[in-house]
Protein backbone atom coordinates (compact mmCIF):
# COMPACT_ATOMS: atom_id res chain seq x y z
CA UNK A 1 0.00 0.00 0.00
CA UNK A 2 1.15 3.42 -1.22
CA UNK A 3 2.10 5.71 1.95
CA UNK A 4 3.46 8.97 0.31
CA UNK A 5 3.93 10.18 -3.64
CA UNK A 6 7.08 11.42 -5.22
CA UNK A 7 6.93 14.57 -7.25
CA UNK A 8 6.89 12.63 -10.52
CA UNK A 9 5.29 13.92 -13.69
CA UNK A 10 2.83 12.31 -15.82
CA UNK A 11 4.32 9.74 -18.11
CA UNK A 12 4.77 11.63 -21.67
CA UNK A 13 3.09 15.03 -22.75
CA UNK A 14 -0.34 13.49 -24.24
CA UNK A 15 -0.96 12.08 -20.74
CA UNK A 16 0.01 15.18 -19.15
CA UNK A 17 -2.35 17.24 -21.29
CA UNK A 18 -5.32 14.85 -21.20
CA UNK A 19 -4.85 15.58 -16.87
CA UNK A 20 -4.14 19.09 -17.22
CA UNK A 21 -7.79 19.38 -19.53
CA UNK A 22 -9.45 17.08 -17.20
CA UNK A 23 -8.49 19.13 -14.23
CA UNK A 24 -9.69 22.34 -16.13
CA UNK A 25 -13.46 20.61 -16.63
CA UNK A 26 -13.36 19.33 -13.50
CA UNK A 27 -13.05 22.76 -11.64
CA UNK A 28 -15.34 24.51 -14.61
CA UNK A 29 -17.76 21.74 -13.29
CA UNK A 30 -17.34 22.65 -9.08
CA UNK A 31 -17.13 26.33 -9.54
CA UNK A 32 -20.30 27.05 -8.84
CA UNK A 33 -20.34 24.90 -5.00
CA UNK A 34 -17.27 25.68 -4.42
CA UNK A 35 -17.20 28.39 -1.94
CA UNK A 36 -20.00 26.12 0.14
CA UNK A 37 -18.14 23.04 0.22
CA UNK A 38 -14.65 24.67 0.92
CA UNK A 39 -16.24 26.57 3.79
CA UNK A 40 -17.18 24.01 5.73
CA UNK A 41 -13.81 21.97 5.08
CA UNK A 42 -11.94 25.09 6.34
CA UNK A 43 -13.90 25.39 9.27
CA UNK A 44 -12.94 21.95 10.03
CA UNK A 45 -9.37 21.50 9.00
CA UNK A 46 -7.64 24.49 8.17
CA UNK A 47 -9.03 27.93 10.19
CA UNK A 48 -6.49 30.45 9.87
CA UNK A 49 -4.57 29.13 7.47
CA UNK A 50 -5.17 31.64 4.21
CA UNK A 51 -4.76 34.66 6.44
CA UNK A 52 -1.42 32.92 8.04
CA UNK A 53 -0.52 32.54 4.01
CA UNK A 54 -1.53 35.78 2.62
CA UNK A 55 -0.37 38.21 6.01
CA UNK A 56 3.11 37.33 5.18
CA UNK A 57 3.07 38.55 1.15
CA UNK A 58 5.14 41.52 -0.07
CA UNK A 59 5.68 43.46 -3.44
CA UNK A 60 4.43 42.36 -6.12
CA UNK A 61 2.41 38.79 -5.58
CA UNK A 62 1.77 35.92 -7.97
CA UNK A 63 -1.19 33.41 -6.47
CA UNK A 64 -1.09 30.38 -8.71
CA UNK A 65 -4.34 28.86 -8.27
CA UNK A 66 -6.39 31.40 -7.63
CA UNK A 67 -9.90 29.80 -8.01
CA UNK A 68 -12.82 32.02 -6.95
CA UNK A 69 -10.52 34.30 -5.25
CA UNK A 70 -11.24 32.95 -1.43
CA UNK A 71 -7.33 34.87 -0.73
CA UNK A 72 -8.21 38.28 -1.54
CA UNK A 73 -9.35 39.51 1.53
CA UNK A 74 -6.18 38.39 3.41
CA UNK A 75 -3.52 40.04 1.63
CA UNK A 76 -1.84 43.24 2.87
CA UNK A 77 -3.22 46.27 0.96
CA UNK A 78 0.12 47.56 -0.29
CA UNK A 79 1.11 44.19 -2.21
CA UNK A 80 0.09 44.29 -6.12
CA UNK A 81 -2.03 41.14 -6.90
CA UNK A 82 -1.13 38.85 -10.32
CA UNK A 83 -3.47 35.64 -10.19
CA UNK A 84 -3.43 32.93 -12.29
CA UNK A 85 -6.16 29.56 -12.60
CA UNK A 86 -7.01 27.20 -14.96
CA UNK A 87 -11.10 27.37 -15.15
CA UNK A 88 -12.33 30.21 -16.04
CA UNK A 89 -15.64 29.94 -14.34
CA UNK A 90 -13.66 29.79 -10.99
CA UNK A 91 -11.71 32.67 -12.52
CA UNK A 92 -15.23 34.77 -13.05
CA UNK A 93 -16.23 34.47 -9.38
CA UNK A 94 -13.03 35.99 -8.51
CA UNK A 95 -13.66 38.86 -10.67
CA UNK A 96 -16.56 39.46 -8.94
CA UNK A 97 -15.56 38.82 -5.70
CA UNK A 98 -12.11 41.25 -6.43
CA UNK A 99 -14.67 44.36 -7.60
CA UNK A 100 -17.15 43.82 -4.49
CA UNK A 101 -13.74 44.22 -2.32
CA UNK A 102 -12.47 46.91 -4.42
CA UNK A 103 -9.17 45.31 -4.77
CA UNK A 104 -7.19 45.73 -7.75
CA UNK A 105 -6.10 41.97 -9.10
CA UNK A 106 -4.72 40.75 -12.50
CA UNK A 107 -6.50 37.91 -12.87
CA UNK A 108 -5.03 35.41 -16.21
CA UNK A 109 -6.62 32.21 -17.41
CA UNK A 110 -3.45 29.73 -17.60
CA UNK A 111 -1.66 26.60 -16.56
CA UNK A 112 0.33 26.56 -13.00
CA UNK A 113 2.52 24.00 -14.78
CA UNK A 114 3.25 26.42 -17.52
CA UNK A 115 3.13 29.98 -16.42
CA UNK A 116 2.67 32.36 -18.66
CA UNK A 117 5.48 35.59 -16.60
CA UNK A 118 8.88 36.07 -17.48
CA UNK A 119 12.11 34.94 -15.12
CA UNK A 120 11.90 36.77 -11.59
CA UNK A 121 8.89 38.24 -12.17
CA UNK A 122 7.01 37.85 -8.23
CA UNK A 123 8.19 39.04 -4.90
CA UNK A 124 5.72 36.15 -3.31
CA UNK A 125 4.56 33.52 -4.49
CA UNK A 126 1.26 32.00 -2.98
CA UNK A 127 -0.41 28.68 -3.23
CA UNK A 128 -3.12 27.39 -0.96
CA UNK A 129 -4.62 24.14 -1.57
CA UNK A 130 -3.86 23.32 -5.20
CA UNK A 131 -0.93 21.21 -5.70
CA UNK A 132 -2.35 18.03 -4.12
CA UNK A 133 -4.62 18.67 -7.65
CA UNK A 134 -1.95 20.17 -9.96
CA UNK A 135 -1.27 17.15 -12.54
CA UNK A 136 2.86 17.35 -12.35
CA UNK A 137 3.24 19.30 -8.96
CA UNK A 138 6.99 19.18 -9.50
CA UNK A 139 6.57 21.16 -12.38
CA UNK A 140 4.10 23.30 -11.00
CA UNK A 141 6.78 24.17 -7.83
CA UNK A 142 9.75 24.95 -10.71
CA UNK A 143 7.84 27.17 -12.31
CA UNK A 144 7.01 29.29 -9.16
CA UNK A 145 10.58 28.87 -8.50
CA UNK A 146 11.48 30.33 -12.14
CA UNK A 147 9.16 33.12 -11.65
CA UNK A 148 10.21 34.39 -8.34
CA UNK A 149 13.06 37.00 -7.93
CA UNK A 150 16.33 35.95 -6.04
CA UNK A 151 15.61 35.97 -2.08
CA UNK A 152 11.79 35.78 -3.16
CA UNK A 153 9.10 34.28 -0.77
CA UNK A 154 7.33 31.27 -1.49
CA UNK A 155 4.11 30.60 0.86
CA UNK A 156 2.25 27.62 0.52
CA UNK A 157 -0.97 25.99 2.52
CA UNK A 158 -2.41 22.55 1.45
CA UNK A 159 -3.74 19.04 3.01
CA UNK A 160 -0.69 16.14 3.21
CA UNK A 161 -0.18 12.94 4.26
CA UNK A 162 -1.27 12.50 8.27
CA UNK A 163 1.65 11.68 10.53
CA UNK A 164 -1.13 8.98 12.08
CA UNK A 165 -0.16 5.75 10.11
CA UNK A 166 -3.96 5.04 10.55
CA UNK A 167 -5.27 8.22 9.12
CA UNK A 168 -3.10 7.53 6.39
CA UNK A 169 -4.10 4.22 5.54
CA UNK A 170 -7.70 6.26 5.31
CA UNK A 171 -6.43 8.76 3.21
CA UNK A 172 -4.49 5.95 0.62
CA UNK A 173 -8.11 4.91 0.45
CA UNK A 174 -10.55 7.80 -0.02
CA UNK A 175 -7.50 9.03 -2.01
CA UNK A 176 -8.06 5.75 -4.55
CA UNK A 177 -11.68 7.76 -5.10
CA UNK A 178 -10.69 11.38 -5.41
CA UNK A 179 -8.11 10.81 -7.63
CA UNK A 180 -10.16 8.86 -10.59
CA UNK A 181 -12.95 11.30 -9.84
CA UNK A 182 -11.45 14.71 -9.42
CA UNK A 183 -7.76 14.34 -9.94
CA UNK A 184 -7.21 15.64 -6.22
CA UNK A 185 -4.16 13.66 -4.21
CA UNK A 186 -4.62 13.35 -0.34
CA UNK A 187 -0.74 11.64 0.01
CA UNK A 188 1.41 14.45 -1.90
CA UNK A 189 3.71 16.49 0.49
CA UNK A 190 4.74 20.21 -1.43
CA UNK A 191 7.75 20.13 1.48
CA UNK A 192 9.34 17.34 -0.63
CA UNK A 193 9.28 18.77 -4.00
CA UNK A 194 10.09 22.38 -2.41
CA UNK A 195 13.16 20.88 -1.01
CA UNK A 196 14.15 19.29 -4.47
CA UNK A 197 14.20 22.47 -6.04
CA UNK A 198 16.29 24.28 -4.08
CA UNK A 199 14.26 26.17 -2.02
CA UNK A 200 15.86 27.63 1.77
CA UNK A 201 13.17 26.06 3.97
CA UNK A 202 12.03 29.03 6.94
CA UNK A 203 9.10 27.04 8.18
CA UNK A 204 7.16 24.14 7.98
CA UNK A 205 4.48 23.60 10.52
CA UNK A 206 1.91 20.86 10.49
CA UNK A 207 -1.54 20.62 12.60
CA UNK A 208 -4.78 18.91 12.55
CA UNK A 209 -2.65 15.59 13.58
CA UNK A 210 -0.54 16.16 10.25
CA UNK A 211 -2.34 16.49 7.54
CA UNK A 212 -2.64 20.44 7.29
CA UNK A 213 1.00 21.77 6.57
CA UNK A 214 2.26 25.71 6.07
CA UNK A 215 5.23 26.14 4.28
CA UNK A 216 7.44 29.06 3.95
CA UNK A 217 10.65 29.00 1.61
CA UNK A 218 12.75 31.58 -0.04
CA UNK A 219 14.63 31.33 -3.53
CA UNK A 220 18.41 31.26 -3.16
CA UNK A 221 20.48 33.98 -4.63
Amino acid sequence: MRRTEACSPPDGDAASIEATEHQRRVWDQRAGTYNRSMGLIEKLLFGNGRAWVCSQASGDVLEVATGTGRNLPFYPERTRLTGIDLSSEMLAIARRRSTALGREVDLHLGDAQVLPFPDAAFDTVVCTFAICSIPDDDKAIAEMKRVLRPRGQLLLLDHVPSSSRLLRDIQWLVEQVTRRLGGEHLLRRPLECVHAQGFEIQSAKRSKAGIVERVSARKRA
